[in-house]
């Protein structure tokens, strides 16, 4: 399939899909609503399929590269599913233990985008942990739609139970130092602002287009923050002036980065809405923010 970019396609194609990808509308309305937007053979179909993620386009790192060492392992969470899987990368030769990142996908499970981040972050010398929220019914499908419906199916409550089971598990694993950040996207996005307020030693949180945590909880905020958003996510981006006013009012560190043109899930290299230079200035930064928040003193 040719590789399209954002600009291929209509800007309110773009915003239609967002609906799509979050439940807001099915596919037969997103068909219907696309339709008027449909010039000669790139059919509503064919901009809903060319949209949606192709893995083969985007890996960063291989999931046998040498410098590192990957698994699936399983952890318990008492109060949320009881039993847990997520996927681990650690780099392949360290002499001491290493900070700690828990990354956090979309709300579709642990696609293979949110495994080669975790890989990634092994390379640049991190211990990395992505649980998979649909471990409870079998792990991610293969499938975005599936992995979609399955997502919206489950118990919210005990799904954040086990992301936060997920951060304890990576905080004490034995390679790890005990010092954890948190990098999330979309879903995951809203669940690292969320791991700020639930975990007072979390030491970095770094939300990529995700929920604010509610108002009322920002004061229990004691990890500094690294907020990136896109400059067209308008549902997202309603939520910043209430978030950052509480932010300050409370004191919280943070910093709010807002990349010019880009689309609600720049960082995913998989699909068109992609964009190259804001999704490596952003990881840069989360990067840098990371060495100096998890790995520094």
């Amino acid at each position: 399939m040719e590789r399209k970019k954002a600009g291929d396609f209509p800007p309110e194609v773009l915003k239609l899909f967002d609906g799509y990808v979050h439940g807001m509308l099915d596919r037969r309305e997103f068909l219907n609503r696309a339709a008027k937007y449909a010039v000669g053979g790139f059919t509503a179909a064919a901009m809903l399929e060319s949209l949606k993620p192709n893995y083969a386009w985007a890996q960063q790192v291989a999931k046998d590269d040498g410098r590192i060492k990957t698994e699936y392992l399983d952890y318990p969470s008492p109060q949320g599913s009881g039993a847990m899987r997520g996927y681990f990368a650690r780099p392949a030769n360290v002499g001491g233990k290493l900070p700690g990142v828990l990354v956090i996908h979309e709300n579709r499970g642990l696609n293979p985008y949110i495994e080669d981040v975790v890989r990634r972050l092994a390379v640049l010398n991190f211990v990395a942990f992505a649980p998979d929220s649909l471990s409870p019914v079998g792990g991610y499908p293969g499938d975005e739609d599936k992995g979609r419906a399955l997502f919206a199916a489950q118990d919210a409550a005990k799904r954040i139970e086990d992301l936060v089971a997920g951060a304890g598990y990576l905080k004490s694993r034995p390679e790890c130092t005990g010092k954890i950040g948190a990098v999330g996207f979309c879903f995951g996005g809203g669940i690292a602002n969320l791991l700020a307020v639930r975990l007072p030693d979390l030491a970095a949180a770094v939300p990529f287009y995700g929920n604010a945590a509610p108002a009322a909880d920002v004061a229990r905020i004691k990890a500094p923050l690294l907020i990136h958003y896109a400059e067209t996510d308008e549902r997202i981006n309603a939520q910043w002036p209430a978030y950052e006013a509480a932010l300050k009012a409370n004191g919280v560190k943070y910093e709010m980065h807002l990349y010019p043109g880009t689309n609600h899930g720049f960082h995913n290299d998989t699909t068109p809405r992609y964009d190259d230079a804001a999704a490596k200035l952003a990881w840069q930064r989360t990067v840098d923010f990371f060495n100096k928040h998890v790995r520094g003193s």
